[in-house]
This record gives C-alpha cells, sequence and structure tokens, in this order.
C-alpha cells in the first residue's frame, strides 16, 4: 500500500502559487446497513469512489483521502493522499493512524519543503512512537494497490508483508538466522513465531520489546525466550512509482477485497462500469464470491450482522482514484477546494463498553 501512497504523492502533487483550503464540502458519504460508501467525489488529480463493508463487531478498517496541501502551511506541494489501515485484534491501532499519520506528514513536508520517501518514513515512525506509548495491538502490512495501464492491464504496485509469501518468510529466516522457529507452520497457515501473520506492522509491541511479552499478556501470546531484538519491524516498504498519461484509475484496498478477487478481476469490473459506485461494485462482487464460497445466497450473507459476518468475509475497504491525465499534468494551476474524507461504519460511542479485545490474529487480517 506504501508504494501505491507514494505513487501518488510523487507524481501527482506539483509546486504551485495557487492557495488551497481543505473543506468538508465533498467530505458526505451514506450508511446502508454495514455497508457506508460514497459512489463519487473530486481530488486533485481526478475523481475518486469509496465503500467501506464492515463484519467485526468494531469496524478494524480505518480509511481516509486527504487532497490539496501536503503541508501544515497550506503552501504546497499539493496532492492526494490515500490511506487504508487494516486492524487486527480491534480497532484500536488502526483509528490512532488515521487520526495521525497524516497531520505528520504535513509537519514533515513543511519541514523539508518537499514531499519525499523520507518525508513518509519520517511519518511513519512519528505514528509508530506515537502509538507504541500508548497502545499494544498492531495494523499490518496486507494492503494493496493495483494500478489499471495501458490495454486495462493490472498491474500489482505493492506487496503484503506476510509469511505466507515465500519471499517474506525468507527474509524473516535472514533477518532471524539463530531462530528455526521465526516462521511456523501452524494450522496450514504461515505464522511468524506461530502467532501472526504479518512480518511487517505499526504496533504489535508484544513482539518488539521484551517488557510487554509477559503478564498480564495472555500466555499464549507471550514467547518462551526473551525478546533480544524485535521480532516485527515497523520499517516501511517504499517505492516510487511515476504515473503515465495511459494510467486510467488505481485500486486501494484492505485484504477483505483480495481474499475474493484477483487484480485483474478487480480492474475489469473498474473498467466496464460508470466511475460513480465503482468502489461499491467492487465490495459487492467481493461479497458475492465469499457467499459462493460457503454455498450461500449473497441475499442471505446481507442479513447476516456484524460480529457473525466476520466468520463469512472480513473489514473490506476501496478506493477507486481515476487519474485525469490533464489535471495530472498541470496540478499546479487547478483551483481545487481540498478535502478530507474518512471512511465510516458502525462503531460504539466512545463512552460505551465495548467488548475486550486481544490480538486474534493474531488470527487474521
Amino acid at each position: 500500500m506504501l508504494s501505491g501512497l507514494m505513487n501518488l504523492l510523487k507524481a501527482c502533487f506539483r509546486p504551485g502559487s495557487d492557495g488551497f483550503t481543505r473543506t468538508g464540502s465533498d467530505a458526505g458519504g451514506r450508511q446502508d446497513g454495514l455497508l457506508w460508501y460514497k459512489d463519487t467525489g473530486q481530488h486533485l488529480n481526478g475523481e475518486f469512489s469509496m465503500a467501506v463493508i464492515q463484519a467485526n463487531n468494531l469496524l478494524e478498517d480505518q480509511s481516509q483521502i486527504e487532497s490539496g496541501s501536503l503541508s501544515s502551511n497550506e503552501s504546497g506541494p499539493y496532492g492526494t493522499f490515500i490511506g487504508i489501515y487494516d486492524g487486527h485484534g480491534g480497532p484500536e491501532t488502526s483509528r490512532f493512524i488515521n487520526d495521525h499519520l497524516f497531520h505528520h506528514l504535513k509537519r514533515f513536508t513543511s519541514e523539508q519543503q518537499s514531499m519525499s520517501v523520507d518525508v513518509i518514513r519520517k511519518a511513519l515512525q512519528a505514528t509508530e512512537e506515537g502509538f507504541m506509548s500508548v497502545q499494544t495491538l498492531g495494523i499490518p502490512g496486507q494492503l494493496r494497490a493495483v494500478k489499471a495501464t495501458g490495454e486495462v492491464l493490472a498491474m500489482q504496485l505493492s506487496t503484503e508483508h506476510n509469511a505466507s509469501i515465500e519471499s517474506i518468510r525468507q527474509e524473516l529466516h535472514s533477518l532471524h538466522p539463530d531462530d528455526p522457529n521465526i516462521v511456523v507452520l501452524k494450522h496450514n497457515v504461515w505464522r511468524v513465531k506461530g502467532l501472526i501473520q504479518v512480518s511487517k506492522s505499526i504496533g504489535d509491541v508484544y513482539l518488539k520489546k521484551a517488557e510487554f511479552n509477559r503478564e498480564p499478556l495472555y500466555g499464549k501470546f507471550r514467547l518462551r525466550e526473551p525478546i533480544k531484538w524485535p521480532i516485527l519491524s515497523s520499517e516501511p516498504s517504499i517505492s516510487v512509482h511515476h504515473l503515465q498519461p495511459h494510467d486510467q484509475f488505481i485500486i486501494f484496498a484492505s485484504d477483505g477485497l483480495w481474499e475474493h478477487l484477483s487484480n485483474q478481476e478487480a480492474v475489469d469490473i473498474v473498467q466496464n462500469s460508470p466511475r460513480s459506485g465503482s468502489a461499491r461494485r467492487l465490495v459487492k462482487a467481493a461479497l458475492q464470491e465469499a457467499a459462493k464460497k460457503r454455498e450461500m445466497r449473497y441475499s442471505d450473507l446481507k442479513k447476516i450482522d456484524r460480529g457473525v459476518r466476520r466468520h463469512f468475509h472480513d473489514d473490506t475497504t476501496v478506493i477507486v482514484v481515476y487519474l485525469d491525465s490533464n489535471l495530472v499534468s498541470r496540478a499546479s494551476t487547478v483551483k481545487f477546494p481540498g478535502i478530507s474524507v474518512r471512511g465510516g461504519g458502525i462503531n460504539l460511542p466512545h463512552n460505551t463498553l465495548a467488548p475486550c479485545t486481544t490480538p486474534t490474529e493474531i488470527g487474521g487480517t
């Protein structure tokens, strides 16, 4: 996901003199049961469509679109920031990132007076440090960005940091050569230390610092050997993709979508449908596949409430960002009222007692 994020930030922004003001005029979405959606909106370089379907009792996916100035002083550079944060074991981490990451990014952009890989890395590090001081759960690296290019071919821009991928297992073995159990096949699923599928995350402090891998942490999450150095990493993988005139759109989504649709299937759905509502159509297609796998009707799946719904599919967030080559090429002169949109869902009020959550991926997002 970071590669797709860097793609937009690096290729879409242009230094400019026009002032942008961030307003909420384009921020409204609609709620239909467990589905939140914003069928169409305008960002600096084109249109976007956004949808979130909730499966967990508390929505663990958090998401945002920020378009306009990318610096605290609102003087540029300008661009579009896309964030999808897929938490596990509860929503605390993803909510924290949704509230803090973009603010850190704007602060470092102002300091360096430009957008860069270093700015993104510093913003993520500051977010991790802030979260580590108050929480212990985590957000994994299991998001994906896919670009439609040329003859409407899907090009994956990011790689998930998941132990199910052989190259990730090899990387873990190389980083921990003295630990034969750094990756364990458990219940036919590869997991780091037999506990968690992801190898990189914000949070998950119990696998990063020895003082947190002890009581009162549940026994099944405590390691037999003391932690000498972090098992999980928060170091981001950042790659830069320069947008080309024939690039049409980018699909950003949490793994709830990619568990049921291939890259090309998702691209074909977007390409062959109107722009308005494209994210909602992708969510529906994924849920139809989820229902088919369980040999049930899509209409029956929709009747299942949050919490129980998690047995059939994951929280799923989709953001489709369309790229107008004319707007991208003259972004410094386009008049645009900045926007800030956050994906919605059904959550308990802050003053309501919620069910206690534990790192159950440790089960799996």
